[in-house]
């Protein structure tokens, strides 16, 4: 049976206004398929008013529709969330086993840097050693032979001759 507008908008519980709004936004009605006319007063179908209730109750209808896949989101996001638990525990794992190299890493590093030092301690008292060795003047009546002197000759004597100084004493 036919409804006016205003009935329709009475039944629904909004203005006449809203109800034409509502037709005018939504493209998929053709509101002549729906209504007729006589005089000022349109009156529209059982089709038409089915067409323009699903428009106002969309919005309830929506609100269910919306709650329904926030909780099948919900589900979706809890098998979500736990495949991103599993795969952050691996990634904790594999950042703890990289931590555990690093560290080896590291204590092996500093292993061979305390050789190093060491090795390097050894060789300064070795060529401190051996620096020593060459500077010290011999007790057993030996000349020492240094870079600068010539062989003597055999007719002179050796109180003719004048000493050759030693070439350590010239940078001094």
């Amino acid at each position: 049976m036919p409804k006016t507008i205003r009935e329709l908008a009475d039944e629904l519980g909004v203005s006449k206004q809203a109800i034409w709004q509502k037709i005018k936004r939504d493209a998929s009605i053709d509101l002549r398929q729906f209504t007729s006319t006589k005089g000022n007063t349109v009156y529209v179908d059982v089709d038409g008013q089915k067409a323009i209730k699903a428009m106002f109750s969309n919005n309830s209808s929506t609100r269910y529709r919306q709650q329904k896949d926030d909780v099948d989101d919900n589900k979706k996001d809890a098998v979500d969330g736990q495949d991103e638990v599993k795969f952050l525990r691996n990634l904790v794992s594999e950042i703890q086993s990289e931590k555990k190299e690093l560290h080896k890493l590291l204590d092996q590093q500093q292993r061979l840097a305390l050789q190093d030092k060491q090795l390097l301690e050894e060789y300064k008292a070795e060529i401190k050693d051996l620096k020593v060795l060459t500077m010290a003047p011999h007790d057993d009546g030996e000349k020492e032979v240094t870079s600068d002197k010539q062989p003597e000759p055999e007719n002179s004597t050796p109180e003719s001759q004048p000493k050759p100084k030693k070439w350590w004493r010239f940078g001094k």
